[in-house]
This record gives structure tokens, C-alpha cells and sequence, in this order.
């Protein structure tokens, strides 16, 4: 009888899986994929540690390209029988990490971080970057445009001036991308990272916090729900066709 548990196999699957990613990548970023986790990432001034884990934002490279290719995993995770879809995930692997080096940049008016929940270890005990990541987000600050109540509003012009149309704040927070790891699901962590994200924000000097999600993602609805976000009502018939909601949780 096989005495290893199941989480521990599944992390074995997961690490052999992702060796089919490396080469590609590192020949154009010189990752270093045997990279340890080290002291310093766990003594962040922003970070939050709940049970086993702590969420916190990512630094290195290495935890960029496993967060992106975490987001690849879990949107095509139901497409199992796509024949193309390793190769799509690849794809979508350099992408999403290219992207998240240039959000990183703080450009004028908008901060954007990519948070990551990293597995803590055991004292004298230190896994990759690549067995450590169970879970990530991205969360930026972002400035209302003119006439703006809410994020993307197609905002018409008034003859009329509205008492009841109130502007808000100059800038707002905005969370995407949420994904945890299969074999780290149903631990909490995802309504973990999303706290310390609304709690960045906030700190950042965000009044409220949005977020996307699918009309279809029940699941997804009632864990924002149960934190405190509501449904931009106003921004429902402007979705309809896109098939989402706008939830917002203000402070």
C-alpha cells in the first residue's frame, strides 16, 4: 500500500505537469526554476497569514510565471478533451506572465500587484517557487474616468443636472484573476487573498473595491457576497451581453 497522502501526490502530479512548461520559457527569461523560497519573502510589511499559509504580493520572476501559469490551468481546467489545449496553455502562460511584468510598473494615477499565496514551511525546510504558489489575484488602483460611477460606465451626456447622481471618489480598486490551485481548494484561501487585497487597496488609498464575475459563477457570487460586495445595479443592463456582473464593496 502507497503510504503517501493525497495532497502529497497531487503536488507531485502538479510539479511533474509543470516541467512540461519550463524550456520554452526559460530560454527567453532565464527563470530559475529550482529556485528555493527564501526568509525575506515571509517578513513582507503587507502580508497576511492565515493556518498554513500567507498571502502577500509576488517579487520574484519566478512566482510572476507560476501565477500566470496557475491562470492557465484553471481556465482550461474543464477542457480536458481539447487536444490543443497544453499547447494553448503554454501560449497563455508567456502572455499573462509578460503582462503581469508590465503591471508591475507603477504608472501615474495606478498601482497594480499581483498577490500570491505561497504555502509556509517547515523551519529548515524550503521548496521551489513552483511547489510553494497555491493561489493568486491581481488587485491595481485605478482613477475614475470623467463622468464615471463605476468602473466601464458608457456614461450620456445630461441637459439636466441630476441631485441624485453622486460622482465618486477619484480612484477606486479592482480585483481579477482569482485562482487557487486544485489540491489547495476548500482551505480558505481564496477568501483569504481577497481580505488582504481589499485591504491593500483601501490602504492604497481605494474607497471602494470592484470585481467581475459570471451571471453563471454561483459559486464565485456567493463568496464575494459573503465578504461584503453587492451588485452595481446600474452597471447590470450594460453587462447583459457579456453575461457578468459588477459587484462592489465599499469599506
Amino acid at each position: 500500500m502507497n503510504s503517501r497522502s493525497s495532497p502529497d501526490i497531487k503536488k507531485q502530479e502538479l510539479s511533474l505537469h509543470l516541467q512540461k512548461y519550463l524550456p520554452q520559457i526559460t530560454s527567453q527569461t532565464h527563470l530559475q526554476f529550482d529556485r528555493k523560497q527564501a526568509d525575506q519573502l515571509f517578513v513582507q510589511d503587507k502580508k497576511h497569514d492565515f493556518g498554513q499559509f500567507v498571502a502577500r504580493e509576488a517579487v520574484l520572476d519566478e512566482e510572476y510565471w507560476t501565477a500566470a501559469w496557475l491562470r492557465a490551468e484553471t481556465h482550461w481546467e474543464n477542457r480536458t478533451d481539447d487536444r490543443f489545449a497544453d499547447s494553448y496553455k503554454k501560449k497563455f502562460t508567456e502572455q499573462e506572465f509578460n503582462a503581469l511584468k508590465r503591471q508591475s510598473e507603477t504608472k501615474l494615477g495606478q498601482k497594480s500587484a499581483c498577490i500570491v499565496t505561497v504555502k509556509k514551511e517547515p523551519r529548515n525546510e524550503r521548496h521551489t517557487v513552483l511547489k510553494s504558489v497555491v493561489g493568486t489575484l491581481d488587485v491595481s488602483i485605478r482613477p475614475f474616468l470623467h463622468g464615471e460611477t463605476f468602473p466601464g460606465e458608457k456614461a450620456k451626456a445630461h441637459i439636466f443636472h441630476s441631485t441624485e447622481r453622486k460622482e465618486p471618489k477619484s480612484q477606486y480598486g479592482y480585483i481579477a484573476n482569482l485562482c487557487v490551485a486544485k489540491s489547495a481548494r476548500r482551505q480558505g484561501i481564496a477568501r483569504n487573498m481577497l481580505h488582504f487585497a481589499i485591504n491593500s487597496a483601501v490602504s492604497d488609498g481605494a474607497e471602494q473595491v470592484y470585481v467581475h464575475v459570471h451571471r453563471n459563477n454561483i459559486a464565485a457570487q456567493e463568496l464575494y457576497q459573503k465578504i461584503g460586495f453587492k451588485v452595481v445595479e446600474l452597471a447590470s443592463p450594460q453587462l447583459s451581453r457579456d453575461k457578468m456582473y459588477l459587484l462592489c464593496y465599499i469599506p
